[in-house]
């Protein structure tokens, strides 16, 4: 299993210096509303989509409101970004950093990109690879050396999904091509595609995907995935009933776990290498919280988890080790991993979610 060990990020949106934080398989990220959370999953997206295709880091920073928006108090406070990420792997470990710096007309170009491999065979760090600076475009995407197509592959499945729109025009909801299904989209947009692949050839993992949508949905009987013109529908069919249900008939929340659910269940060689999920309780029963939890422990032996979460009940599945508490005492998001020791007493006593609502691990306003 591929892991990312350590991250930095610097000058990006309201996180003007993380530091060396360390990962491990799973990651709990809370805190206060404006604390920092969706800014750290941000980070992320930035990552998977510049190195996705040329033209998409000008695109997320056009998106995203200029480089002016991204970079910590504007442009004026801060000039740069940086970001540094070590993955470690079965061959080795892999080293990028980035610099990005603001640049007319209110967009971000890099001052400075460089990567390196070093095998674990090697006994010194290898030297480090560099593009050179002023592109716009990160230069792992023109790259063809082993390195750099892997680091390219590492950063652009470092994926982060969110399951919020769930809306009358929500992607979700919509016919999609029959042919998009190889990867669940981080909105869950081709679910219904994605599951009719893994229905044919994947039968083992689509029947535990059903199996444990029942378990939080007792009346789901199964999906009817039938393509029409080259596209195809979520439509799926109740206990004790010939009628056919469609996504207009869903509930937010039932849209949501069917989603979830799939994502975590898929075959294990489709997981990407870092999975960030955005509050992915929004909208759960408690009851089907912990069901989550429970997969999300289990895919994490497969793939690194990082999560952020409002939810005092959904912390409380999880152990101290796996959480990050996000805090803004003044302008800047600041981020601490807990540490168990630490709380060795207090937990002999009151739950993990009693310390987060009486403030004793911080993440509260």
């Amino acid at each position: 299993m591929n892991k990312l060990l350590r991250l930095d990020i610097q000058g990006f949106k309201s996180i003007r210096a993380l530091n060396d934080l360390s990962l491990g398989p799973i990651n709990i990220l809370i805190g206060a509303n404006g604390a920092g959370k969706s800014n750290f999953v941000s980070f992320f997206k930035m990552l998977n989509q510049m190195t996705d295709s040329l033209g998409n880091l000008q695109l997320f920073v056009g998106k995203y409101g200029g480089g002016h928006d991204l970079l910590y108090e504007g442009a004026d406070v801060t000039s740069r970004m940086k970001g540094m990420l070590r993955f470690e792997t079965d061959a080795g470990l892999y080293d990028y950093e980035m610099e990005l710096a603001h640049a007319g007309p209110d967009t971000l170009i890099f001052a400075d990109e460089k990567y390196r491999f070093s095998g674990r065979d090697s006994a010194n760090e290898a030297s480090w690879i560099s593009p050179g600076p002023g592109h716009r475009e990160s230069g792992l995407l023109l790259k063809e050396s082993e390195a750099a197509v892997n680091l390219r592959h590492l950063l652009n499945r470092c994926r982060a999904y969110q399951f919020h729109h769930t809306g009358d025009t929500a992607r979700i909801r919509q016919r999609w091509r029959v042919e998009d299904a190889r990867e669940l989209k981080t909105d869950g947009a081709n679910l219904a595609p994605f599951l009719r692949r893994l229905g044919c050839s994947e039968p083992k993992y689509y029947r535990r995907i059903v199996g444990t949508i029942r378990e939080i949905a007792p009346f789901f009987d199964d999906f009817v995935l039938e393509p029409d013109n080259g596209y195809v529908m979520l439509q799926w069919k109740e206990q004790n009933s010939d009628l056919l249900f469609g996504p207009h008939q869903a509930s937010d929340g039932t849209l949501r776990i069917m989603a979830l659910i799939a994502l975590l269940l898929q075959p294990e060689p489709g997981l990407p290498s870092v999975m960030i999920l955005d509050e992915p309780e929004l909208g759960l029963h408690p009851y089907a919280m912990t069901i989550v939890a429970g997969l999300i422990k289990s895919v994490s032996v497969h793939t690194q988890i990082i999560l952020a979460t409002q939810s005092v009940t959904f912390i409380d599945l999880f152990g101290p080790e796996d959480i990050i508490v996000a805090d803004r005492p003044g302008r800047e998001s600041v981020f601490r991993r807990l540490d168990p020791a630490e709380l060795e007493d207090w937990l002999d006593e009151y739950s993990l979610a009693e310390l987060w609502e009486k403030n004793v691990i911080g993440g509260r306003p």
